[in-house]
């Protein structure tokens, strides 16, 4: 249980080690930074964001470092970046329950849902 979350890189076909993730927690227009995270050889934190007993109901915000990611990676990106920074916003209405967000991105697309 608690919150977790992995990157799959979907313009190379594995997981997106080495992305920079934030974390933070929202309230109508403000968010406050919580953590900020690389991702690693598997595309996924080492530890769940939260565990079990620290999730809360809530809102929350996980910001990807896309444009940064696929640069290291040494993808020749536009200027200005189509994508740079990946947003989701989300909310936890069980804080009893698992709630994993996983990101599939390339430099021009992406795709979430709620995983298991």
């Amino acid at each position: 249980m608690g919150l977790s979350t992995h990157v799959l890189d979907t313009m190379h076909g594995g997981p997106a080690a080495g992305m920079q993730v934030k974390l933070f927690a929202t309230q109508g227009d403000s968010a406050t930074l919580l953590k900020t995270l690389t991702l690693n050889h598997d595309g996924r934190t080492d530890a769940p964001l939260f565990d079990n007993a620290s999730l809360q109901v809530g809102t929350y915000r996980l910001t990807f470092d896309v444009a940064g990611y696929f640069k290291a990676r040494g993808v020749q990106l536009p200027e200005p970046n189509f994508l740079n920074q990946v947003s989701l916003d989300f909310g936890v209405a069980h804080a009893d329950q698992h709630y994993h967000v996983p990101l599939l991105v390339s430099p021009w697309s992406y795709s979430t849902y709620r995983g298991s």
